[in-house]
């Protein structure tokens, strides 16, 4: 029977077991997960955090990770400053990016969703205010959200991944994992 892990990753993490980078002492799952034979099922940036699937099943790890199955993937989303409904709208149609125009999104304003607390915390400027919307897409370009969200003019301050799918990263703490 195949294995899946749903893991909450911390800030300032690979989505990788090992370093491949120049210094290797960047964080890793290694440091959290000790688990052999389980393998991330797409990515998630270093500088996002939020549900990252694991896996022993290669059909599995594909069907997660394939932009071919078109699995929606729903992030809690702290941007700069209030987007108004015409900037959602355009979330909601797609917005053009360097790369082409994305896939319409589900997008709403949300309350703040009382998280757990960021080390460190995002930077807040005094004469700007935050919010934070949900947005829910089915492709998973480079940086996609944060790109879609400078496109209308409201930069990503804080990115969590909430859902793949069926499964939910909610209560999952940051830094630990529960089966599937």
């Amino acid at each position: 029977m195949s294995r899946l892990i749903l893991f909450n990753k911390p800030y300032d993490v690979l989505s990788q077991f090992t370093d491949r980078g120049s210094d290797g002492v960047r964080k890793t799952l290694s440091a959290f997960i000790d688990l052999p034979g389980v393998y991330p099922a797409g990515r998630l940036d270093r500088d996002s955090e939020g549900l990252l699937l694991l896996t022993d099943d290669g059909r599995l790890q594909a069907r997660i990770s394939d932009p071919r199955f078109k699995l929606p993937k729903t992030y809690l989303v702290q941007v700069e400053g209030v987007p108004d409904d015409a900037a959602l709208d355009r979330l909601r149609d797609g917005v053009v990016l360097k790369d082409g125009p994305t896939r319409p999104a589900v997008a709403e304003r949300i309350a703040d969703p009382g998280l757990w607390l960021r080390d460190p915390p995002i930077r807040v400027r005094a004469s700007i205010p935050d919010s934070w919307i949900t947005l829910t897409i089915r492709e998973g370009r480079n940086r996609q959200v944060r790109r879609m969200t400078a496109a209308i003019g409201y930069p990503t301050l804080r990115l969590i991944r909430w859902s793949i799918g069926e499964w939910t990263v909610d209560g999952v703490a940051p830094g630990t994992w529960r089966d599937g």
